[in-house]
């Protein structure tokens, strides 16, 4: 995947302003029609500021994904009217979001600890087991002197 400079999304954003379309624009940039497909449907939802501002990830709270995700399923509001109202950049978190919801609800979009899941802690030793962990150690260290 290539990713274009703000110049590049600027200069779509000129076109499109100008009434091209997402054809014709990607001939005059001279750049695939599926990228400008995507920043012309970026800029029809939330508009040109958006559209330059593509790139960062931004962070959106659950609160807002749930009512986004919610609105589409449930209310069978437009995605790209969803994009425009809550404020959100890009199609692909949206549809994300969506499939989501509908496999596990709302729950599914709250937010999971990143990175590896800490290791559970051993059950703490019983009396019976204690001794015998004691003489495996001193059996191999007997072992290691030998």
């Amino acid at each position: 995947m290539t990713i274009y400079d703000r110049s590049a999304r600027g200069r779509a954003c000129d076109l499109f302003d100008r009434g091209l379309g997402r054809d014709a624009a990607a001939g005059v940039l001279g750049l695939p029609v599926e990228a400008v497909r995507k920043w012309h449907q970026t800029f029809r939802a939330v508009g040109g500021d958006a559209l330059l501002d593509m790139g960062s990830h931004a962070r959106y709270d659950f609160e807002t994904k749930v009512a986004a995700a919610s609105a589409v399923v449930d209310g069978g509001m437009a995605k790209p009217e969803a994009m425009r109202r809550f404020g959100i950049a890009s199609i692909s978190p949206l549809k994300a979001w969506c499939r989501l919801y509908r496999e596990g609800g709302a729950e599914a979009l709250r937010p999971r600890p990143k990175g590896r899941p800490r290791k559970a802690p051993g059950a703490p030793a019983t009396r019976e087991e204690e001794p015998e962990r004691e003489v495996r150690r001193l059996e191999a260290q007997v072992a290691y002197l030998k």
